[in-house]
């Protein structure tokens, strides 16, 4: 599995427990990363990143999903869709030299 890859799919759980165990960002790292064994510095740091800029700009992110989510509000979306969205919005927002079509 290709480095980036393998830093989005950790991410996005990473959002996951954040949202449903309804954790602050720090604890989510504090906890996440303990039963991980080991995972290369580049996996993790751009997991990171990515979990960074989606709890850092939340607000905004969401609003963008919902006014594209047409009859959906964040609150209905299934909480690993809501999270995937979550993670590919902060990728494009924070990574814009990422290919628009890798992300998607």
């Amino acid at each position: 599995m290709g480095t980036r890859r393998k830093s989005r799919e950790l991410a996005l759980q990473m959002l996951f427990q954040a949202d449903l165990g309804g954790q602050p960002p720090d604890d989510v790292r504090s906890t996440f990363w303990k039963g991980r064994g080991d995972v290369a510095a580049e996996v993790k740091g751009f997991a990171e990143d990515i979990f960074r800029v989606a709890r850092d700009r939340a607000p905004e992110i969401d609003k963008f999903i919902e006014s594209h989510a047409e009859n959906w509000r964040m609150d209905r979306m299934a909480a690993v869709d809501r999270n995937l969205m979550r993670a590919a919005v902060a990728e494009l927002l924070g990574f814009p030299q990422t290919p628009r079509a890798v992300v998607i």
